[in-house]
């Protein structure tokens, strides 16, 4: 579904494999710098009509694993709103070029998350648009690395990670409910982190294990309301997350079994599949994206 060539290709030599050339960016990153350029499927992804015509919204759409989902829900026939920082106008204007050119309606948001106002807004605008939301991707992180320890984990810091990958989750759930109707889906992106913390993203780790208990717990809340909510976990993924917040990106991703990082064009047929009917049966439940990494 996610690529063009229908012959079975060897996983592990399927994308650009460490290591990769030392590269440094300020937060939030950019696409354009990166070496190799991440593969958001805008080449290979082929839709075949598993979303047509749904409303959703995905958060930190611009770049990253968000563009990849928005540019996949639109392929296979949904509406797209999703948000960006207001530093990543230019990468969200790509982000919509993307949906439009597969002939659906994009609309991106300039919107922190952080703050409770700006969810409801977002929510509001959702409705406002699309009348609806079917399908609610929260995608949206923070995270700094801090190699020396919790000592380094200053208070701004740990505030930023808790409210960007929590708070804002939670408020985006909440202000969104009323107008998701039966059959609709929420998909929370949880991490490998959650499960396997790497000490120098202690507070980044300990959000996305919360992701794990919120996403089963909200799935039971809704299930007689017939909304199913689950979960994507991936492993390391080359994303402008990565230069802009690890000191160091020659090796990442070699340490998953795969012996390379994720390319965000194969994260988005997890987010595919959890949104369509395909998935009815499917709710609470995580799904791991990781390599190889085995998982509980």
């Amino acid at each position: 579904m996610t690529n063009g060539n229908d012959a079975p290709q060897d996983p592990t030599s399927l994308h650009p494999q460490p290591d990769f050339p030392s590269q440094d960016q300020p937060h939030p990153g950019w696409t354009g710098p990166m070496d190799p350029p991440p593969d958001h499927g805008e080449d290979s992804y082929r839709g075949s009509g598993l979303l047509r015509d749904r409303r959703t919204v995905v958060t930190g759409g611009d770049s990253g694993i968000g563009r990849s989902v928005a540019l996949a829900f639109a392929r296979e026939g949904a509406d797209v709103l999703f948000t960006h920082l207001p530093e990543e106008e230019d990468e969200a204007r790509e982000t919509t070029r993307l949906v439009e050119e597969a002939g659906r309606r994009a609309v991106a948001v300039a919107c922190d998350i952080r703050e409770e106002s700006q969810c409801r807004s977002l929510v509001e605008r959702a409705v406002a648009e699309f009348g609806r939301i079917d399908v609610l991707v929260n995608n949206a992180a923070y995270q700094m690395a801090q190699p020396k320890g919790i000592g380094s984990i200053s208070t701004e810091q740990f505030d930023r990670v808790v409210r960007t990958n929590l708070h804002g989750m939670f408020w985006l759930c909440k202000f969104s409910l009323p107008h998701i109707p039966a059959g609709g889906s929420i998909i929370n992106t949880t991490s490998v982190q959650a499960y396997k913390p790497t000490p120098h993203l202690l507070d980044y780790a300990m959000t996305k294990g919360g992701i794990v208990t919120f996403t089963q717990g909200l799935a039971q809340m809704l299930v007689s309301d017939g909304i199913r909510v689950n979960a994507v976990a991936p492993g390391p993924v080359w994303t402008p997350l990565i230069p802009a917040t690890l000191e160091d990106t020659a090796e990442f991703g070699k340490q998953s079994p795969l012996g390379r990082p994720a390319q965000p064009a194969e994260m988005a047929p997890a987010y595919v599949y959890l949104a369509s009917e395909q998935a009815s049966f499917i709710t609470a439940e995580i799904l791991n994206a990781t390599g190889g990494t085995p998982l509980p």
